[in-house]
């Protein structure tokens, strides 16, 4: 049996795929997946014709106490935006770069199976 650390893991590493699929759905290419640096991590940067996009997930539960876009605080926002201030400058790209936030719920349906709920926000900060 996983222990809840590993479940988490689990459930974090499931709701980035859906937020990848979602961005390839909207004709994004998926540059890098959980992305570390000097500053920490990226969990998914993407890019179209026009941005360049830094993307943080945050997968919760149905009834948890704070929500996917709560849990993103201003040490964080800070983190994220010297990440794409680095990444861009070292990949030398005219791309305008963006930063976003994935907010995927996750909670049972009646017969037993997950249903998953993505909010994304476009230029959070």
């Amino acid at each position: 049996m996983l222990s809840d650390k590993k479940k988490a893991a689990e459930i974090g590493k499931k709701g980035e795929e859906k937020v990848a699929d979602y961005l390839k759905s909207k004709g994004y290419i998926i540059l890098k997946r959980n992305y570390k640096d000097s500053y920490g991590e990226v969990d998914i940067i993407a890019q179209n014709e026009e941005y360049i996009v830094f993307v943080e997930v945050k997968t919760r539960s149905e009834n948890a106490i704070v929500s996917g876009f709560e849990a993103v605080n201003s040490k964080k926002q800070r983190l994220i935006k010297n990440e794409a201030l680095m990444f861009t400058k070292r990949l030398k790209t005219e791309l305008t770069p963006r930063i976003d936030v994935a907010e995927v719920t996750v909670s049972k349906s009646e017969d037993g199976n997950e249903k998953w709920k993505l909010n994304y926000l476009k230029n959070a900060y």
